[in-house]
């Protein structure tokens, strides 16, 4: 249900607005921005209270706030034309400020959602078994690429063979239906795993600090067995809240926000959480910004749909992957062999920028299009007719590839249009594919990482703020594409992010230098099955 809402609302949007993406563009920067400055303190109200409630809280207002949407934009799709006449049209624009401020919402319970099940649950049904707690960890991200590719599917065609606001009455229906078996299985888990009932409160900030001032120099991660757990724990009993003035209730916001955010720099994962944040600076995913190129240089939505499968199986690998490498060279090393194979397989994109068929053209200013808008007043384009529509010739003879392409038959030779080549855009997608087995396994390998060498205490604060980071470099993203949108820069753009690619996978190789010292490349060196007796119980980092 989750997936199915995050593809449609943008479409649900777009529709609404006339085809426009302005309702679009606005919902992804206010979510960005949200979990930006949110993300922090949606992890300490995770951290502050018990894990059952946490869960059923997030869900429920998830799930509600999709249903409730989904029957506003049902309203907004039926009665749209005398919406548009009441109030001069006020009362439709307060309906777009209402489906995107509860959309918004129910992005930030899905946030909460993710820290709580995917950060915290999982580590303590795993206990100490970290083979097990991969095992886990690679199972859920199987599940989410195919439901990536499942619920685009279900959504598309339920919307192409009916219509926006069957869409809308379709997903609230599920939403409601998954709500409650998602309810059932989350009690079922919670039932049977008593150790979840246990969670020590949270220390004071004060504590917190004095904790974190240690860093590297006193706990040096180590490539061991034992997860970060506190052992002194009792059931949770909310502390009593001590009387506080009117200033310093506004004021916990704030301090929370600093305080996390000094908190996650002072972990000793924090350059393998940066390293992950890097990858997110990037054009190079399948994104709308991608597809948008692509449908630049000539490729079909059959042939991007089919692109997609494949990054998706691959995907897949990418978790396989990890699982074997883990087991074989050890977590740290697996998130290094994970980096190097990711960037190889991204050089072919910066080939791709150079090679026959690429738009790149350093004579145009990447800023010209936004300036000439901006300065200039220049009208925008109007819609080219399909007579005066230039056509665009595959160089190898197919032209059903091709968005609309054809060779013509009978034409003029020397008037036919010169053929488009693909070698540069097939090098292009071959290297974004492949870079997705690299990506995935580096990814549950950081995870894997923040799960086992952050304390109990700190998990959800910690987590909130590597969402806030990964949302921060995404939103730079964006911000770069909408200063240079042209496609003669978008390969600008893929070097920009390759090279942000090459400096996160440099911030890890130095924390798994840090960690592992001259055992880095002492590969075939797989985690010791069994959790050593003798190992102490108190907070050592391990790794």
């Amino acid at each position: 249900g989750d997936r199915m809402w995050h593809f449609a609302v943008s479409v649900f949007l777009v529709e609404l607005y006339g085809n426009s993406l302005l309702l679009t563009a606005v919902y992804g920067l206010v979510v960005a921005g949200s979990v930006l400055l949110l993300g922090a303190i949606i992890g300490d109200w995770v951290d502050k209270n018990s894990r059952l409630k946490v869960a059923q809280t997030s869900l429920v207002v998830q799930n509600a706030s999709v249903i409730l949407c989904g029957i506003i934009l049902m309203i907004v799709f039926l009665f749209k034309t005398q919406l548009l006449t009441l109030y001069h049209g006020w009362l439709l624009t307060m309906c777009y400020i209402l489906v995107i401020t509860i959309a918004n919402i129910a992005n930030l319970a899905s946030t909460a959602t993710a820290i709580t099940i995917q950060r915290d649950w999982i580590v303590v049904v795993a206990g100490e078994d970290r083979s097990k707690l991969a095992d886990m960890n690679a199972t859920i991200r199987r599940i989410d690429q195919l439901t990536n590719i499942l619920a685009p599917m279900a959504v598309g065609q339920i919307m192409t063979f009916g219509s926006p606001m069957i869409g809308c009455g379709f997903i609230s229906g599920w939403n409601l239906m998954s709500m409650c078996v998602e309810y059932l299985l989350l009690w079922k888990v919670y039932q049977k795993t008593p150790s979840l009932a246990l969670k020590p409160a949270k220390v004071e900030e004060s504590e917190l600090k004095q904790l974190n001032v240690k860093k590297e120099s006193d706990v040096k991660p180590t490539e061991g067995v034992q997860l970060i757990v506190e052992k002194d724990v009792t059931g949770f009993e909310p502390q009593q809240e001590k009387e506080t003035s009117c200033t310093a209730r506004i004021a916990e916001p704030f301090i929370t926000f600093r305080d996390g955010w000094v908190a996650y720099y002072n972990q000793p994962v924090f350059l393998a959480g940066m390293g992950l944040a890097f990858l997110y600076m990037t054009v190079l995913g399948f994104d709308c910004i991608t597809t948008g190129y692509a449908y630049t240089q000539g490729l079909s939505g059959s042939v991007l749909s089919l692109l997609m499968g494949a990054s998706a199986v691959t995907g897949i690998m990418g978790t396989v992957a990890f699982t074997w490498l883990r087991r074989k060279c050890g977590l740290v090393r697996t998130g290094l062999i994970s980096g190097v194979a990711q960037f190889a397989c991204l050089v072919l994109c910066a080939i791709s920028v150079f090679m026959p068929g690429s738009p790149l053209d350093l004579t145009v200013s990447p800023f010209a299009d936004i300036s000439a808008r901006l300065f200039e007043s220049e009208p925008l384009p109007t819609l080219i007719s399909p007579e005066d529509k230039p056509e665009m010739v595959f160089a190898t003879g197919m032209p059903n590839l091709l968005n609309g392409s054809t060779t013509p038959a009978n034409g003029d030779p020397e008037m036919s249009p010169e053929p488009v080549p693909l070698i540069s855009v097939s090098l292009l997608f071959a290297g974004v594919i492949a870079a997705r087995v690299g990506l995935w396994s580096f990814d549950l390998t950081v995870t894997q990482l923040l799960q086992e060498n952050v304390v109990e205490t700190e998990r959800g604060i910690i987590n909130g703020v590597q969402n806030s980071m990964n949302y921060l470099l995404d939103l730079l993203h964006f911000i770069m594409v909408i200063l240079a949108p042209n496609p003669e820069a978008f390969g600008l753009l893929v070097l920009i992010s390759v090279s942000f690619v090459a400096m996160g996978h440099i911030m890890y190789f130095r924390f798994a230098q840090k960690t592992l010292g001259k055992q880095l490349f002492v590969c075939c060196t797989p985690d010791p099955k069994a959790v050593s007796d003798s190992s102490p119980p108190g907070n050592t980092s391990t790794v």
